[in-house]
């Protein structure tokens, strides 16, 4: 197979935060979007800044938290709970890394 055929255009997909411990609290599963692919710079940034430097990473993974259209969830002086975004971390963490 030529490598060309696997190079597509990200395509935006649901994530779902659905432990038991987010169904109690807010009484249903809390869903976000991401790119299914991400440009490689984005990754080794990622990747190097990951338990090293802890606000370098969390720059990153902000601008990875997307809403269904796409647009940035954590934005305009907006933010979630830190119990929360340490979940859509590593959601986000565990999809990337597949």
């Amino acid at each position: 197979m030529e490598l060309g055929k696997l190079a597509s255009r990200p395509q935006l997909i649901k994530l779902s935060i659905d432990d038991p411990d987010v169904i109690t609290e807010f009484g249903e599963a809390l869903d976000f979007y991401t790119y299914d692919r991400q440009p490689l710079d984005i990754f080794l940034k990622l990747s190097a800044t990951f338990g090293v430097d802890q606000s370098a990473s969390l720059d990153i993974l902000n601008t990875l938290i997307l809403d269904s259209k796409g647009a940035q969830v954590i934005s305009d002086g907006r933010v979630l709970p830190a119990k929360l975004l340490v979940k859509v971390m590593a959601k986000i963490m565990d999809t990337l890394g597949k």
